[in-house]
Formats: C-alpha cells, sequence, structure tokens
C-alpha cells in the first residue's frame, strides 16, 4: 500500500457519525480524505477533509465523483462505504417501492461506487475498499428486517467479491459496529405502510434503539477500526467495532442456533 505521495481515501457518508469520525482519523493518519455528503456546501469540513456533492442512488453522480478525485489527487488507494439509512418497522409496513429505495441506497449505492473505483484500483495495483456493515449484518433484528437484509446483502457481497479481486493487490473489508452513540435512529426511514397489529413491538423497538444508541460506543472506536483495516500490512476480511458488536458476536460463533434465538429475543426484550 505504499505510495509517493499520501494516500488517498474516499469516504461515503462522511458529513455526520461514523463517516465524519472516520474521515477525521484517516487525517490524521495522514492520509488525504475526500469525503462525501448529499448536500455538503453549507458545511464546515474537519481538518485535512475536503467535502465533495454526492448523491450514491445515481450512477452518474458516482462515476463523475470519482474521477473528479482521481482527476484532482491522481488516485484513490481507500474506499469507505459508509453512506446509508436505517429503518424501523416491521418487515410487512414496507411497501416493495420504499424497500427498493433502501435497497438503492444501502446495497446499490456500494455497488456503484466500488465498481466506480475498481478499474482504477485494479491498474495501479493496490487498493482497499472498505464497506461498513453492522452487527445486523450476521445476526437477526426484528423491526430492522430491511435494513437487516440490507446489510447481509453487504456482507455477501463484500467476501465473495473480495475473492475476485484480491489477485489483481484490492482487498475489500467489512467492518461491523454494534450500537453507536449516533443519530442513527433520528434519520431511519419509518415504514409507508403502518399496521395497527405491530404497534407494540414497534414502539418496543423503538424505545430499546435509543436506550441502546444513547449507551452505544462512540463513533471514534469505528473510526479506528477502519482506519487499522486501511493500514494493517494483513488485514482481516471482517472486524467487528464496539463492546455489544464484539459480545454478542462471540456467542453467535459459539452458541447452538437454538440458544442464540434466545439471547436474540431477550435482548430485544419479546417473550420467549
Amino acid at each position: 500500500m505504499m505510495t509517493t505521495t499520501p494516500q488517498v481515501a474516499l469516504v461515503t457518508g462522511a458529513t455526520s457519525g461514523i463517516g465524519k469520525a472516520t474521515a477525521i482519523a484517516l487525517a490524521a493518519a495522514g492520509f488525504q480524505v475526500i469525503g462525501t455528503g448529499r448536500n455538503t456546501a453549507q458545511l464546515t469540513a474537519p481538518a485535512g477533509v475536503t467535502y465533495l456533492d454526492l448523491d450514491v442512488t445515481s450512477d452518474e453522480l458516482v462515476a463523475s465523483a470519482v474521477k473528479q478525485v482521481i482527476d484532482r489527487l491522481g488516485h484513490i488507494d481507500v474506499l469507505v462505504n459508509n453512506a446509508g439509512v436505517g429503518t424501523t418497522g416491521a418487515a410487512e409496513e414496507f411497501s416493495i417501492t420504499q424497500t427498493q429505495d433502501i435497497f438503492d441506497i444501502n446495497v446499490y449505492g456500494i455497488m456503484r461506487t466500488t465498481k466506480a473505483v475498481l478499474p482504477h484500483m485494479r491498474v495501479q495495483g493496490r487498493g482497499r475498499i472498505i464497506n461498513v456493515s453492522s452487527l445486523s449484518g450476521f445476526v437477526p433484528s426484528p423491526f430492522m428486517a430491511l435494513y437487516v437484509s440490507t446489510k447481509h446483502a453487504v456482507e455477501g457481497y463484500s467476501q465473495s467479491l473480495d475473492h475476485e479481486v484480491r489477485d489483481y493487490g484490492v482487498r475489500v473489508l467489512l467492518v461491523e459496529p454494534g450500537p453507536i452513540n449516533t443519530p442513527f435512529a433520528g434519520h431511519s426511514v419509518e415504514a409507508d405502510t403502518p399496521m395497527p397489529l405491530y404497534a407494540a413491538g414497534r414502539r418496543n423497538y423503538d424505545e430499546l434503539l435509543e436506550k441502546n444508541l444513547s449507551s452505544g460506543d462512540d463513533p471514534a472506536v469505528v473510526a479506528k477500526v477502519i482506519v487499522a483495516a486501511a493500514t494493517d500490512r494483513n488485514p482481516k476480511l471482517r472486524r467487528t467495532a464496539g463492546t455489544t458488536a464484539r459480545i454478542i458476536n462471540a456467542v453467535h460463533r459459539v452458541a447452538p442456533a437454538r440458544i442464540f434465538d434466545r439471547v436474540i429475543r431477550r435482548f430485544n426484550r419479546m417473550p420467549s
């Protein structure tokens, strides 16, 4: 990963939360950082970070943004795919149109930016694509089914793609945060066809999510893990980030399926 000029990192969804903390941490680690957001004109970028407008649901805007970065700085060494949205509601409460919109951001957005940088990374013979997944990328979470399904898709895509591009000097890596103290809940998409029979479960989820986020790890915890993924000489395919993700991952690896199912229901305050 060594170059004669500072390495360049492109971070999507970099104007708040995990993305902003990651941009700051990468800049502190010596990277030239381009951070993206839908509308950055009125925002002040952190030291060492340059903001660039980007809507990851647009093929044209993604291709243009990647070209701008390469034209300006000459190369992209690390792509951090962080842009995404949460969801709140039972799976049955989301219309197919709304589901497609969520996948367009959380899954196809990652695929767009990845496809845009891969040809460049293959030619230069090096690069790392770090996809921000979630604890929900490997465990279920009731009343987050749409969000969880996008993160499961990101996990499968990332692991498979990593094998396809590794021979060209490119790695595709996963970072899996647990509850992080960010405005995640306030930015989550509510189901567009709510149903009375799910109202109590939805309220329980909303209360639990607010409690878990308020007591969650600082975004800097995740940023530190992302910097390690970007810089470690022999990177691991996946890394959890935060206390809860680490504990749940350990239980998931060793507990029998029936026991883990009970853990999930207890963690989500659901009847046994």
